[in-house]
């Protein structure tokens, strides 16, 4: 089945000669003063697409000459844009940022406007890749880290690595490994910096008292520490329970694994922390407690780094949350609102509208991840007021059902919330995870008469978990993934961005359907443009509360498959990730595949034993991650337009626009991840078994750069994942 432009536009709420969305800012409020000048759209393509390694529709190049022109193809280690576009690097790794440095792997950005062309810019920083780390610190950093030492433990270790607790105290690569360790969490969490436009149009920092990181350590030795709020508190300051206690109480220990995030009508930031169970224990007692800190170790491998934060003691309860920061207040680290929930969040949509309840949407991304919902006890008096944070620490969160019929419900996680899961054969791959009772922790269920007999056993969620009233709800929450599954929650497809449109419709991108290790999405509702289930490439759902209330328990879905080849009925890209929807009400996007499939060769859609390639694997197909615009109106609307692709082996994250629609700032996470640093340009002739946009095959000769030295691009140079601002040559808007 074809991808339909007529189907697209309908589904966005728009029509190709106009824009029914209206203009909306983060939180789906409407926006003042839209443009600055006259919008490129008014001419027949707002802008040259950047011609990718693979055909698509809105190209250009007619059929006949899509072989011969793409026969050969040289993939750029740059971000790449359209013809009079630039970009200004605003901040990379290593660069000064308050009393510290720019962390690494850049991901969710938020532009909080203080003034015209000024404001305040938030960056989440989400994890370490490793071993391009390791290798860039000494040049970007300025100083050595004992890293000889530690390789050569490593190597004579093996492939299990090096247990940094089973270490003696007086062993020197102990402390030394503590000393990496501190230095890989002083490169994660949240960083605040001023910004502005300068004379000549360009981005730059203006420096500022609110200039600061909240990093992965804060608080551990400078009593920076987090706060929080909800039910979970009274999990956290137990003085004993089944579980590992921190002895800290209510405070928290920085922040890690910071990805995705929205940013409230009222001006703070919402940070989302997603795999934190890289780091931390994930799984929990049934009062809430952490398991202890040697199921989750600090181990150094070849690979990387495990259990950074179980090395420095912290208790894995605390983390998984969504943190919420004032970029203007100087002395704001962070308050993590455990009504929230605690699960792999990824980006978080606030709907705050005057007289009715605040409701605040986050997926859990994961394979088998859930999409929640958090409706405030209070009501909203004006949406921009900062004392509207206060409604995050009271109220209900909610998980979403999702019928076949295209219809859902949310189901509350709370004690009295029947147990009632969903099968393992609905699943794609078979299997849901429960919480483990009595040991604690979690288990994998792989077959429908051993979820039935789970089922048989408990009655309610408060079966599931024990202690006080206030403390169950908190241990509910702390372990809202696995008691969302055992409510009968939907597993879904890797539910990423969230973004709330004017009218209260909220757009999801679901950005993988394959199943994994955590499970798999639901097989009636996660299917490819012609029923295929599991289903790689990913799509974009919008949800519609009843009566459009954002306190409804009942909602409408529809679900549109955008991501696949052209020939196979996509629009080109795979796996959809942040979305931003720009004050004409058109649709940005980013692309979040695997660095492991960037530029894979596929010299054949057979494999060597005869049967196809997977669709997993086909996505080498695309190159690299890829910034797309799909306009909602015009005579264009409906079609996919590449605006870009970045440097090599990184993931564009963040998009964000500026109020007066001039600015696309982007994050590009972990240049080089895969080769590290690109030495003396080097790079790969690769063979690909493309297809034109009507199906025909032909083969392309690729050449691919091995590593990256961006941004800076200079021979040999160390890449630093950095932050852009994107904007035109002329200074006009976007498009």
């Amino acid at each position: 089945m074809g991808f339909n432009r007529r189907q697209f536009l309908m589904f966005m709420g728009a029509t190709a000669g106009a824009t029914a969305l209206g203009p909306l800012g983060r939180s789906g409020e409407p926006v003042a003063d839209l443009f600055q000048g006259a919008p490129a759209l008014a001419s027949s393509l707002p802008f040259e697409p950047v011609q990718g390694p693979m055909p698509v529709l809105s190209g250009g190049l007619p059929l006949t000459e899509q072989a011969q022109r793409l026969g050969q193809y040289a993939v750029r280690d740059d971000l790449v844009l359209p013809s009079g576009y630039t970009y200004d690097v605003i901040g990379a790794w290593g660069d000064t940022l308050g009393d510290s440095r720019f962390g690494y792997n850049n991901d969710y950005l938020s532009f909080v406007e203080t003034a015209p062309s000024e404001g305040y810019l938030t960056i989440n920083f989400e994890y370490i890749s490793a071993a391009t780390w390791m290798a860039s610190y000494p040049e970007v950093i300025g100083r050595n880290l004992p890293l000889e030492d530690i390789q050569a433990a490593i190597e004579a270790a093996g492939e299990d690595g090096i247990d940094v607790a089973g270490l003696s105290e007086s062993n020197r690569l102990k402390a030394q490994m503590l000393e990496l360790g501190k230095e890989a969490l002083t490169d994660v969490g949240i960083g605040v910096l001023a910004i502005r436009r300068n004379e000549s149009g360009a981005w730059e920092r203006s420096f500022s008292e609110s200039d600061r990181r909240i990093s992965g350590i804060s608080g551990l030795t400078d009593g920076r520490y987090l706060t929080a709020t909800g039910p979970a508190l009274a999990v956290f300051t137990k003085a004993s329970g089944q579980g590992y206690i921190d002895d800290l109480s209510d405070n928290i220990i920085g922040t890690f694994n910071n990805c995705a995030g929205g940013t409230t009508p009222w001006g703070t930031v919402m940070s989302a922390e997603e795999n934190f169970q890289n780091y931390v224990p994930e799984p929990v007692y049934s009062d809430g407690t952490s398991l202890p800190i040697d199921a989750k170790p600090f181990v150094v491998s070849a690979d990387g780094f495990d259990g950074l934060g179980s090395g420095f003691g912290y208790a894995g309860n605390k983390y998984g949350w969504m943190v919420e920061v004032d970029p203007a207040n100087p002395s704001d680290y962070g308050v993590k609102h455990t009504w929230l929930g605690r699960f792999r969040h990824e980006a978080v949509a606030v709907r705050a509208v005057a007289d009715r309840k605040m409701a605040v949407y986050s997926g859990c991304d994961r394979r088998g991840g859930h999409l929640y919902k958090f409706v405030s006890a209070g009501t909203v008096i004006n949406p921009t007021s900062k004392a509207n944070s206060e409604l995050f620490a009271d109220g209900m969160l909610y998980a979403a059902k999702f019928n076949a019929d295209d219809t859902g419900t949310w189901i509350p996680l709370q004690a009295d919330t029947p147990v009632a899961p969903d099968m393992p054969s609905q699943v794609a791959g078979g299997m849901i995870t429960m919480p483990n009772r009595p040991d604690g922790g979690m288990m994998k269920i792989e077959t429908d008469a051993d979820m039935q007999a789970f089922a048989q056993q408990y009655s309610t969620l408060g079966d599931l978990y024990e202690g006080s009233a206030a403390a169950m709800q908190g241990a509910i929450l702390i372990d809202a993934h696995f008691a969302a599954n055992a409510a009968g929650a939907t597993n879904t497809a890797r539910p990423e961005d969230t973004d709330v449109a004017a009218d209260g419709t909220l757009f999801i991108a679901f950005t993988s359907g394959g199943p994994g290790g955590d499970g798999g999405p639901h097989n009636d509702i996660f299917q490819g443009p012609n029923g295929e289930t599991p289903y790689e490439h990913g799509w974009i759902m919008k949800l519609q509360e009843s009566d459009s209330d954002p306190a409804a328990m009942t909602f409408q879905w529809e679900m549109m498959g955008l991501g696949g080849e052209p020939a196979e009925g996509g629009l080109g890209f795979s796996n959809p990730d942040n979305l931003e929807i720009d004050g004409n009400g058109h649709l940005w996007m980013v692309t979040d595949m695997s660095t492991s499939k960037h530029n894979r060769e596929v010299p054949s859609r057979m494999a060597a034993d005869g049967s196809a390639v997977s669709q997993s694997n086909l996505r080498g197909l695309f190159g690299n991650n890829s910034v797309w615009f799909i306009p909602t109106s015009g005579p264009h609307a409906g079609e996919a337009l590449m605006f870009g692709y970045g440097p090599m082996e990184c993931e564009m994250c963040g998009p964000f626009i500026t109020p007066d629609q001039s600015t696309l700032f982007l994050a590009a996470q972990h240049p080089g991840e895969t080769h590290g640093i690109r030495t003396s340009g080097a790079f790969e002739t690769r063979k690909f078994a493309m297809k034109t946009t009507d199906g025909q095959p032909f083969t392309q000769e690729r050449n691919v750069p091995l590593g990256s030295n961006w941004p800076s691009k200079q021979p040999n140079a160390a890449p630093r994942p950095a932050v852009v601002a994107v904007r035109k040559l002329d200074g006009g808007t976007l498009v």
